[in-house]
């Protein structure tokens, strides 16, 4: 089922997120519903809170920036209660968009290594070092949980010349081809 997408401006978007156990009610329905929603929104990533549930579950399957990094290839992945334990590496930028914030693309500093756990889908502990774009992509969907968005992350200058798109998004006053909330 296709789920609407909560926009820049709903409040669940600004709360930290709270961690769910396995007995946490059609888990497995709502991942698969996040999966498609996250496709049919042509996204890389999604989080809970985008679709208005404060917990802490993120979907991502950056398999399609697989030509730019091979490595992608095989990248989709559930993350519950993901915790990053460290930021590493080289600072990089990269244009980031989101869809809570359509229309918004912006230049976005990261480090390019993190050492991530989580549970996966079967409740399964995982503990990783992640490098590269799927690094940034964890990072960008890890801000959700903890009530970030990307523009939290762009120079105060940057903030400012956007401010009237923020707002109009805020307002409901944008065109997106996936169902909004």
């Amino acid at each position: 089922m296709i789920l609407p997408m909560y926009l820049y401006g709903q409040p669940v978007l600004r709360k930290v997120a709270e961690p769910i156990d396995k007995d946490y009610p059609e888990l497995q329905t709502l991942i698969d519903n996040m999966f498609e929603t996250m496709y049919k929104s042509d996204g890389v990533g999604l989080a809970a809170p985008q679709i208005g549930l404060g917990i802490r579950v993120v979907v991502i399957d950056a398999s399609p920036m697989a030509e730019e990094e091979p490595s992608l290839a095989n990248s989709k992945i559930t993350l519950i209660n993901p915790h990053i334990d460290s930021f590493e590496g080289d600072n990089v930028s990269m244009e980031e968009g989101c869809l809570s914030l359509p229309g918004i693309h912006e230049s976005v500093t990261r480090k390019n290594t993190i050492h991530i756990t989580y549970l996966d889908e079967n409740f399964v502990e995982h503990d990783e070092v992640i490098s590269g774009y799927l690094a940034r992509v964890i990072q960008h969907e890890y801000d959700h949980l903890e009530g970030h968005v990307f523009t939290d992350r762009i120079s105060p200058i940057r903030r400012q010349l956007i401010t009237n798109k923020l707002q109009n998004i805020a307002k409901g006053k944008v065109n997106c081809n996936y169902k909004t909330k």
